[in-house]
């Protein structure tokens, strides 16, 4: 049973392979949970992680018709669970970046007009001229991407503008192909959505703004000004601004919630819908990142979000709109060399022990005697680089190294290049920088230690498996306080806090200024 009544938020992640719900109280603590796993609760739609990989593998997709009947279970698993929810303030959620929904024309007088006593599925089942949407995975816009690009003056005026260069999953060159490739479809779609404002609009009843945070990972938008661009939205499709709507500050309230929650589960018919972004801002807010402060996601690939005031727009990683303070921007690098580079390492030269691997760090100086390793067994995404790269303190090229020192070259190459291109956006160290590390390697106090000591900066650690999710439900909060009239920070304060977990090590900015520009001539 879901417990006694409570005045809370409900938080939504729509995510790639399954759809999760929070319930947050007025405590700032969860105390609800559940999710519908797509492959295995939704057998029917043959999906292998959550989407299709066609045959050209290439393109990606996933059923919307799969998420709308995700949102339909865990409804009724709440409703059997007892659930109270009248006791619902406000709602927000996330949904994966860049993938997209073609709503067909007439779709908006289905939203409207929902009877409460069929599931949504079987009423929006032909509300939509693109069966399978475009996701994040999706590779196949090469050839938009470059007209996009040559459109704008190049990758680098296309980014300073939109915050990235033009990039495949982006939601700009998706539709460009769909326009390209299925004109019919595109003419018949009334609306696109992202997969964020696609869920708000069926809590809405109908269609939801797409957000400034989630709407600058388009390549359409500007950042700066926070409207479309016009040369972008004619270089992709023609009648695009109709189509995809006003974007809306990340913490507005986009309306009530739609009657047919109120009469078919008993929501309260005042509960507020914030504007849902992206999973990765999302995440920003669950963190309860503030300015000056790096999250580090330490997984099977590496994640860095940034909090910056003015950004730097580069051929790599990307800028978004700050989904809790409208006047600032969040910065996103991906590193596809992660944990499983660093679990290779340590099969090779610490007996594939994690204890080894510690003992190490821990026998290796600071600084590694001026050795240097970046290590990339696949073709890394920041920078576009494959192969391992080894430096003496000679500043020479070498084709091995001793085995702890191999150890430690690889885990300070691997932070100092994040060091490196998070600068590159325009992040600078604070005094107050606080670094949040999550993810597997976050448990391991040696590689944290090593962060610490490259970025200058205290590593707290925090259980972050639901942070996007909790951070939809903490920015439902925000948007009930009058949102952006009010900093986020005073509104989530009494959120757990998460765990100092190690200080930089005396001497490791002195190192740094040392070591770093012969680092940046290696063109990592």
């Amino acid at each position: 049973m879901a417990g006694p009544a409570r005045r809370c938020c409900l938080g939504w992640d729509f995510s790639t392979q399954q759809v999760k719900v929070v319930a947050v109280g007025a405590d700032l603590n969860v105390f609800y949970e559940d999710s519908v796993h797509f492959d295995r609760d939704l057998p029917q739609f043959g999906t292998q992680g959550g989407v299709h990989i066609h045959k050209d593998g290439l393109t990606v997709t996933s059923p919307v018709l799969m998420w709308v009947q995700a949102l339909d279970i865990i409804l009724e698993k709440m409703k059997a669970s007892g659930f109270d929810f009248s006791q619902i303030l406000a709602l927000s959620g996330a949904g994966q970046q860049h993938g997209s929904v073609y709503w067909k024309a007439g779709a908006s007088r289905a939203l409207t007009s929902l009877s409460p006593d069929l599931p949504l599925h079987q009423q929006l089942e032909a509300c939509f001229s693109i069966s399978d949407s475009p996701v994040w995975m999706d590779s196949s816009t090469t050839a938009q991407c470059r007209q996009l690009e040559a459109t704008m003056g190049g990758a680098q005026a296309l980014s300073c503008l939109t915050g990235s260069r033009a990039y495949e999953r982006f939601t700009g060159n998706q539709i460009a192909k769909i326009f390209q490739e299925s004109p019919e479809a595109y003419s018949l779609t009334e609306r696109i959505s992202l997969v964020s404002s696609f869920a708000a609009s069926l809590f809405l009843g109908s269609y939801s703004s797409i957000d400034y945070s989630d709407g600058s990972g388009m390549n359409l938008l500007q950042i700066c000004d926070k409207v479309w661009s016009q040369a972008c939205l004619s270089a992709c499709a023609p009648d695009l601004e109709e189509k995809l709507g006003r974007p809306v500050p990340s913490s507005s309230v986009v309306g009530t919630i739609s009657s047919y929650y109120v009469q078919r589960y008993g929501f309260h018919p005042g509960c507020q819908v914030v504007a849902f972004t992206g999973d990765n801002p999302a995440s920003l807010a669950g963190m309860r990142l503030e300015e000056g402060d790096i999250a580090v996601s330490l997984g099977t690939s590496d994640t860095l979000f940034l909090w910056l005031r003015e950004p730097t727009p580069s051929l790599e990683g990307h800028i978004f709109c700050n989904p809790v303070d409208p006047q600032h921007y969040m910065a996103l690098l991906c590193f596809k060399n992660g944990s499983l580079m660093r679990e290779r390492i340590r099969d090779e030269s610490a007996s594939c022990s994690w204890s080894e691997f510690s003992k190490a760090l821990r026998a290796t100086e600071m600084g590694n005697g001026g050795n240097l390793g970046f290590y990339f067994d696949v073709m890394e995404i920041t920078p576009e680089i494959i192969g391992r790269h080894r430096f003496n303190a000679e500043n020479r090229e070498v084709s091995a190294f001793p085995r702890h020192v191999e150890i430690r070259a690889l885990i300070e190459g691997q932070f100092m290049a994040k060091r490196i291109h998070a600068e590159g956006l325009g992040y600078r160290v604070m005094p107050k920088t606080k670094i949040l590390a999550t993810g597997g390697a976050s448990h391991n106090r040696d590689i944290l230690q090593v962060l610490a000591d490259v970025f200058d900066a205290p590593v707290y650690v925090t259980d972050t498996a639901n942070s996007a999710c909790v951070g939809s439900a903490y920015r439902a909060f925000h948007g009930l306080a009058a949102g952006a009239a009010v900093p986020f920070a005073d509104v989530v304060k009494l959120a757990p806090q998460p765990r100092l977990a190690v200080t930089p090590t005396p001497g490791a900015a002195q190192l740094d200024a040392v070591g770093r520009p012969s680092i940046v001539t290696k063109d990592v």
